[in-house]
């Protein structure tokens, strides 16, 4: 403990350790004697005592937020003036510590809100300690640019994996590789935040929000485990084993994409302290990728339409409704995310909202009378519940935001997200799959 009278001088080391001012008689404490000219051991030690516990206050992460620099988070709430004063109250400290998320992860700990999770879908920012020439704002043309390719990239990963792992007598439902690969890339590219903000901004939210979330998919796991209950592949197996598959299904998605999350944050701590400081591309270059971004998206239309019709139910409807859907995502993580304490709401917005719209798809490519739908309008929903639902929804950002919440946030962000999207589900394909208009198989017919 510190005592309640110091010698003058033990708060800054640049002074001198004794004081020649005359002080009052009341206010002089009888201190040991000592030899003269030095100092007992205690006193000495005062100054780093102090200095210590300053460097507490102000660190966290590794990261010192100077009180005399005007652009650091703790110099509005830490004047100079009162740098040695008590220990700060919790939420002054929190309004200083910088929202990494990446670290959050590496050192598994955990945030107190889902307030400070709305900058997972953002590009890097001040918080990231960038210049204001290298941040973006989060709709600026440069970021939604890169995000279309991202988008039909995702997109094509994972219809691409899905038919590598979709095979007879498979031991792991082909979803898990999409959730596990796409998590993993989320969990690097988390810690790589600086990185990607020092050298081009729009590319971090080009892997995460485009990429990771376009090739993981929310609504799809979720329909893979309704159709579990409903044994929707005709199984010669009894309602109890349709229960453990779906709770299989439930349990191992969980586990093996908090877990993908989590090894990719700290693998990138392996590599962050490599990655050489490259110089930012030049204006061409930016303008460069922007045109190409949306060169990308728009040859989906010349695809779908040039390209053989066998080829639209199987990837280029798809890729026409990629970039809408990523898009929609980011608009309600940009609007949402920050509203509510208690988990990210625009996340859980997009997934049930996307879960719907899946079995909304879903029944009407599985109705069997009057007439089923032709060759076009199949492939468009196709294209719909692919490209449209598969990018709208993610697991990548929700495993991240559930890692990062506390245990009681995370736990109820979780569980109600499941439980919405079953009611859904069920409350959408229940009543048309029991009057016995709808097939618990999908009847479109693409060619």
């Amino acid at each position: 403990m510190i005592p309640d009278a110091l010698p003058a001088g033990a708060f800054d080391d640049s002074l001198p350790t004794t004081s020649t001012t005359p002080q009052p008689a009341a206010a002089m404490v009888t201190t040991p004697s000592t030899p003269s000219g030095s100092l007992s051991p205690d006193t000495e030690k005062l100054p780093s005592l102090i200095h210590d516990a300053r460097t507490d206050h102000l660190t966290s992460g590794g990261e010192v937020l100077d009180p005399q620099d005007p652009h650091s988070k703790g110099s509005s709430a830490l004047p100079s003036s009162c740098t040695t004063s008590a220990s700060p109250t919790p939420s002054r400290l929190s309004r200083r510590v910088r929202s990494d998320v990446g670290s959050v992860l590496a050192r598994h700990s955990s945030v107190g809100d889902a307030v400070s999770l709305g900058s997972i879908d953002r590009p890097p920012s001040e918080e990231e300690k960038l210049p204001p020439s290298k941040i973006y704002h989060p709709l600026s043309f440069p970021v939604l640019a890169l995000l279309m390719p991202a988008s039909i990239f995702g997109v094509l990963a994972r219809l691409g994996l899905q038919a590598i792992t979709t095979y007879d007598g498979h031991s792991i439902f082909p979803l898990a590789w999409i959730q596990a690969l796409g998590c993993l890339i989320m969990g690097f590219a988390l810690e790589m935040k600086e990185p990607f903000g020092r050298f081009y901004g729009p590319l971090y939210t080009a892997v995460t929000t485009g990429f990771c979330g376009s090739l993981t998919t929310f609504s799809g796991w979720q329909l893979d485990i309704f159709e579990s209950w409903l044994n929707a592949s005709a199984s010669h197996r009894d309602w109890f084993r349709d229960a453990i598959d779906g709770v299989g299904k439930t349990v191992f998605t969980l586990a093996v994409s908090l877990s993908a999350v989590s090894f990719g944050a700290h693998l990138a701590t392996l590599v962050v302290p490599h990655v050489p400081t490259l110089p930012p591309p030049s204006r061409r270059v930016r303008y460069v990728l922007s045109a190409l971004g949306v060169l990308v998206y728009a040859a989906a239309y010349p695809a779908y339409f040039r390209l053989p019709a066998a080829y639209r139910h199987e990837a280029t409807a798809a890729l026409l409704f990629s970039f809408p859907g990523t898009l929609s995502r980011y608009l309600l993580s940009l609007q949402l995310n920050g509203r509510l304490a208690l988990f990210p709401l625009g996340t859980f917005a997009a997934n049930v909202f996307g879960t719907a719209l899946l079995g909304t798809f879903q029944v009407l490519q599985s109705v069997q009378h009057p007439h089923p739908l032709g060759p076009n309008a199949c492939s468009v929903l196709k294209g719909l519940a692919d490209g449209y639902c598969g990018c709208l929804t993610t697991v990548s950002t929700f495993a991240t935001e559930v890692i990062a919440l506390d245990n009681r946030r995370s736990w109820l962000y979780v569980g109600l997200s499941w439980l919405v999207c079953q009611i859904v589900l069920a409350v959408i394909l229940g009543p048309s799959i029991g009057a016995g208009h709808v097939s618990r198989q999908i009847t479109c017919r693409y060619n």
